[in-house]
């Protein structure tokens, strides 16, 4: 057995002839350059790339494995250089009947062991999506259905960042998650929490006591991957593995969850959009009370605040602990070309956040960013909270 980091979403913003797969994403995240990216800068052995049923991204995928710097394996998955195991997925928009009676949409991150499964997923999609070649278009289709078309071809349905204000479950669709999935919820074996949300918020709710939390980047840039990750206990980097993983068979298991320190989200607290400023209020409100407006985004705190059914938060013995990451991109003073150095010096982002010592960590980028570094990886930090699409900013205390 052995311990492993992954990071189960991530976009592609355009395919290696460079047409466009998500429009706002980097046109430098293809299939290639993130393989590439967590095998040699970021030390994460399993990948998670989930805009592979886009007809263009699939051909790519097909041209990088005729290079020979990747194979398929039995178990599912693709293996590069022999350090990275890359999960094809497929981020799903589903079309729901909303708590307030209007049409609601969700996320969802569809994974599929092979190359042949997520092509014949693609194809089939094709009829309930209007242009399948774009990342995480409207289907006209619900979670309850899409979680079938999942299972056909042999794959997993995990809800993407639930609690968002905007696309997804908890967010702008119901209360209660089994009331979309009935008598198929018990299929859901996991649930994303997104970087605005802990396991600690997500606990409030009891539906959710026996799955499985998993903390992602929804990266849409090369240095945004792994901004959060899991740690994993698997006998081997596959498909099969990450499954046994989320499902916590056979003594495969998630051991910690990685993430922002909720208040980092960039949709943590609720915003006025009428006059821009964040509502940090005792209780949730759904009027300004600054300027009056109804014209607020309601925060993932807020949003928790009134759908819980828990007084107190309180976890299952088996939920893995959730450790608040700070990713070099969010180090205050820390910018690309000093982040290459430190690249440079030391190997992979893992190294730099959870092993160097403060000395090496000065050695490269001097005494005032290296506290700043471990008084995040030790949590000594204050945090300005994020909202209406602004994410929070640390800074060392």
């Amino acid at each position: 057995m052995r311990e492993v980091f992954a990071d189960l979403h991530v976009h592609i913003g355009r395919s290696e002839n460079g047409k466009p797969i998500k429009i706002t994403a980097a046109k430098s995240l293809n299939f290639a350059n993130i393989a590439k990216e967590c095998a040699d800068r970021k030390g994460i052995q399993i990948v998670g790339i989930i805009d592979c049923a886009s007809p263009y991204v699939l051909e790519d995928i097909e041209n990088f494995l005729k290079t020979g710097e990747a194979y398929e394996i039995e178990d599912g998955g693709i293996i590069y250089k022999d350090k990275v195991c890359i999960l094809l997925g497929s981020e799903v928009e589903t079309s729901e009947v909303s708590r307030d009676g209007k049409c609601g949409a969700a996320h969802n991150v569809c994974f599929f062991p092979h190359l042949s499964d997520i092509k014949a997923f693609s194809k089939e999609m094709s009829n309930h999506i209007k242009n399948i070649t774009l990342s995480t278009q409207r289907s006209n289709i619900s979670g309850y259905e899409l979680i079938d078309i999942v299972e056909k071809y042999n794959g997993i349905l995990i809800p993407a960042h639930c609690f968002t204000p905007f696309k997804s479950y908890y967010g702008n669709c119901v209360d209660k998650m089994k009331d979309i999935f009935k008598e198929k919820f018990n299929k859901i074996f996991a649930i994303e929490l997104g970087l605005s949300a802990d396991t600690y918020l997500a606990d409030m709710i009891s539906e959710l006591e026996n799955k499985t939390f998993v903390t992602n980047s929804d990266a849409h840039s090369l240095p945004k991957i792994a901004r959060e990750y899991n740690k994993m206990m698997v006998e081997d980097i596959s498909f099969k593995e990450v499954v046994k993983a989320l499902k916590n068979e056979d003594n495969r298991k998630v051991l910690c969850n990685y993430g922002l320190d909720p208040k980092l989200g960039k949709y943590h607290r609720t915003f006025c959009d009428n006059c821009n400023q964040l509502i940090e209020t005792k209780e949730p409100v759904a009027v300004c009370p600054y300027c009056g407006s109804n014209k607020v985004t309601f925060g993932v705190f807020d949003r928790i605040e009134l759908i819980k059914d828990k007084k107190e938060s309180k976890s299952p013995t088996n939920r893995p602990p959730y450790i608040y990451q700070v990713p070099l991109t969010f180090i205050p003073g820390l910018g690309a070309k000093t982040i290459d150095k430190l690249l440079n010096v030391f190997g992979t982002e893992m190294d730099i956040l959870h092993k160097l010592s403060i000395d090496d960590i000065e050695s490269v980028v001097g005494e005032k960013v290296a506290n700043t570094i471990i008084s995040a990886r030790e949590g000594n930090i204050k945090i300005q909270a994020g909202g209406g699409g602004v994410y929070g900013k640390l800074t060392a205390s």
